[in-house]
């Protein structure tokens, strides 16, 4: 951890820190983790291949991602050279729609320097991130939270999270992205910790109400 990027989760203990400290501050989150029990660290690891694999997986099943990426692997099509080197007929023969492989040459091409990135502030991370055509916010947000373990990013244009918080919070509808952002600010510098917790809480209300 650094200064400027502020504390990093790296373990179940960091997790249930963070959890302690929402709850103890908000007794609707702690009903909600009272039903969840204990959050995943969900820790992925950081670098290309990490942002890459998400790209593959946008707007696809999970087993259609699973399987393109597998081929990729297969090919050695997992870092910036390989896909630079990569003929359009190459990553078309994977799996990789026109647009996707766009992505692709633009973010091996993009010169981003991944190890740089675990020291720079939050704001700096999703900036550098969405800088790169095919990474949107939430994906920037989310290798924030996850392969960069940050303690305090969220990702309020996620619709799971939203779900989760208009039931939690008995809320009319599910928050707006810039509202649902403000809201996040009660539960700094745990954010990702919340967000932790909404996911888990998602799944406890879908089996037990349904979601509309």
């Amino acid at each position: 951890m650094t200064e400027r990027s502020g504390r990093i989760i790296t373990c179940d203990a960091d997790v249930a820190e963070g959890m302690d400290w929402l709850a103890a501050r908000c007794p609707r989150m702690k009903a909600a983790y009272a039903e969840t029990g204990p959050l995943p660290l969900r820790r992925k690891p950081d670098g290309f291949s990490e942002l890459l694999s998400a790209i593959v997986g946008q707007q696809v099943s999970i087993a259609s991602a699973a399987a393109i990426w597998a081929r990729m692997q297969d090919a050695g099509l997992i870092t910036p050279q390989a896909c630079l080197a990569a003929s359009e007929e190459d990553l078309r023969a994977v799996g990789l729609s026109r647009q996707k492989i766009r992505y692709t040459y633009e973010l091996a091409d993009s010169g981003i320097d991944f190890d740089a990135l675990r020291d720079l502030p939050n704001a700096e991370v999703i900036k550098t991130l969405v800088a790169v055509p095919g990474i949107g916010p939430w994906t920037a947000e989310v290798y924030a939270m996850f392969s960069l373990g940050r303690a305090d990013v969220f990702a309020p244009g996620d619709l799971a999270l939203q779900e989760a918080a208009r039931v939690l919070y008995d809320l009319p509808d599910r928050p707006k992205e810039g509202a649902f952002r403000k809201m996040a600010e009660d539960w700094a510098p745990w954010r990702s910790v919340a967000a932790r917790l909404l996911w888990a809480y998602y799944r406890v209300a879908k089996q037990r109400e349904g979601i509309r």
